[in-house]
């Protein structure tokens, strides 16, 4: 398996169980403060990690630094948007506003730059013939 692909699948399903738990304690307690985290772990964390993830074994990239590049920023920016977003809505430990919220845009803006580099990455794949 594409060590890249294998990487992003193992991230997505840590995502897919938060999330699932996530869901499971709003619906258990009646409380949806962590409505928009839940979705943003589910869309950002599992589902993208995981079309990411099917990505790699289905074009078999080359393992460069580019697409290093892209794995990681996915990762670190997946966690730091959903954990920087808890931070700042929920305030779980009463942080000042402007810590929370450049944790928040820091890993918004990681996770962009992942976008940006999965858009390169698909720039030079080369078709098969």
């Amino acid at each position: 398996m594409n060590k890249n692909s294998k990487t992003l699948l193992r991230f997505a399903g840590v995502f897919g169980l938060i999330g699932a738990i996530l869901g499971a304690h709003m619906a258990g307690s009646g409380s949806y403060a962590f409505r928009p985290i839940h979705a943003h772990i589910l869309v950002v964390g599992w589902l993208t990690l995981f079309g990411w993830a099917v990505f790699y074994k289905v074009f078999q990239t080359s393992e460069t630094i580019l697409t290093r590049l892209h794995v990681w920023t996915a990762i670190i920016g997946s966690v730091g948007l959903t954990l920087g977003m808890w931070l700042y809505m929920v305030k779980p430990f009463n942080l000042p506003e402007g810590i929370t919220l450049i944790f928040y845009i820091v890993g918004g803006v990681t996770l962009l730059a992942s976008f940006f580099l999965f858009c390169l990455i698909t720039l030079f794949i080369k078709e098969e013939k």
